[in-house]
């Protein structure tokens, strides 16, 4: 499904009208120039892992819309990403009528992708492990990613780079389990552990 597609059909499925000119904001937002993995790209890839996981979902309009805000804002000279995107969901949505405790589980679905906690709830856990199923990508896609990466961070040295990124990667493959829920763990675990080893070395 394209994206213009998936964003009308789910305000149709929540019954409501999809907010003018917020579709065009974020196709615009997660097109730009200094994106290179946190583009269209990785948000198709996100909703084609949700669409297999569905059952799964407390919550699925809400999943969906924090899949839509999740990267909407991407700084690499940044710290406070998800903090600013979750503000520009809270605002968008609550202006095109999105329920408050909803809006307030967004906010708490994006800022679980800073993936620095547990996730608090069931949609955290499938929304995290959505956001991380590139780890368990087929190898030449998994190398991609690496690539795409390394070029948002162009203006990092290549050997901080390379001992920042190994941290990093490190601290994924320390992870048990690396994803949340029981049907990621089944169908991505030991690919992403393979792609990270093979990463480090």
């Amino acid at each position: 499904m394209r994206l213009e597609e998936r964003w009308q059909h789910l305000w149709t499925a929540m019954d409501k009208p999809a907010p003018s000119g917020l579709l065009p904001a974020l196709l615009e937002a997660y097109s730009e120039p200094q994106r290179h993995y946190h583009t269209l790209q990785h948000l198709d890839e996100c909703f084609a892992h949700l669409d297999t996981l569905r059952p799964l979902a407390e919550h699925l309009h809400e999943i969906e819309l924090a899949l839509w805000f999740h990267d909407s804002i991407y700084d690499v000279h940044a710290h406070d990403n998800e903090a600013r995107s979750a503000a520009w969901a809270d605002s968008a949505l609550a202006g095109a009528g999105i329920a408050p405790a909803a809006c307030a589980r967004i906010h708490a679905l994006i800022m679980a992708t800073c993936h620095d906690a547990l996730p608090a709830s069931n949609d955290a856990q499938l929304l995290t492990d959505i956001d991380l199923a590139i780890l368990g990508a087929e190898p030449a896609r998994f190398a991609e990613y690496e690539h795409q990466i390394r070029a948002e961070y162009a203006h990092v040295p290549q050997d901080v780079f390379s001992r920042e990124r190994r941290r990093i990667l490190a601290r994924l493959l320390a992870r048990s389990p690396l994803f949340h829920t029981a049907a990621m763990q089944a169908r991505l675990q030991q690919p992403a552990r393979s792609n990270l080893q093979h990463a480090l070395q």
